[in-house]
């Protein structure tokens, strides 16, 4: 009975603390004439044009670098990196990012 109770409070409490990690939406910082790494909760009003990948033998900074590049051939305004990992193979690194633009 008491667990009956208890259930709904947690899944509340668990619930609005998933909101903490979201972040209150900003704007995006003004345009310039390279494309600007953005955070997720910077995205608000702006168009995605889709996504870029690459997969990369060196270091977290080789694949970020490739993928900046991808960015700007694709001539997107804004991107995000949503992950950079590693792989089985050592010293192998894949990146995916979004591309936005005004």
């Amino acid at each position: 009975m008491a667990m009956r109770r208890f259930a709904p409070l947690m899944l509340a409490v668990l619930l609005s603390g998933c909101t903490l990690l979201e972040g209150t939406p900003e704007p995006p910082p003004p345009l310039s004439d390279h494309p600007q790494e953005i955070r997720r909760n910077q995205t608000e009003g702006l168009q995605r044009m889709g996504t870029v990948s690459a997969l990369v033998h060196g270091s977290p900074m080789d694949v970020e670098a490739a993928i900046k590049a991808k960015v700007v051939a694709a001539k997107a305004d804004y991107y995000v990196i949503v992950m950079i990992d590693d792989t089985q193979f050592p010293g192998q690194w894949y990146s995916q990012a979004i591309l936005y633009r005004k």
